[in-house]
């Protein structure tokens, strides 16, 4: 497992359908237990792609496939 900094700026795919859901922001980690909770996703949605219009997501560690 790769240090919380290294997945940020990560693409983040949903492998059911194969769309970009977007970019890793931030990492929620159990510091006294070394391990990751969640990744917080900075998600852009169809017409404001590439505009700025974000919004975060979090996607639990348990649901990630690397």
């Amino acid at each position: 497992m790769g240090r919380g900094i290294d997945f940020r700026q990560k693409e983040v795919i949903d492998v059911t359908n194969g769309k970009i859901i977007g970019f890793v922001v931030d990492v929620d980690a159990e510091f006294n237990a070394g391990s990751i909770k969640n990744i917080i996703v900075a998600q852009t949605s169809g017409l404001l792609r590439g505009i700025g219009g974000k919004n975060n997501i979090t996607i639990p560690w348990n649901s990630i496939k690397l």
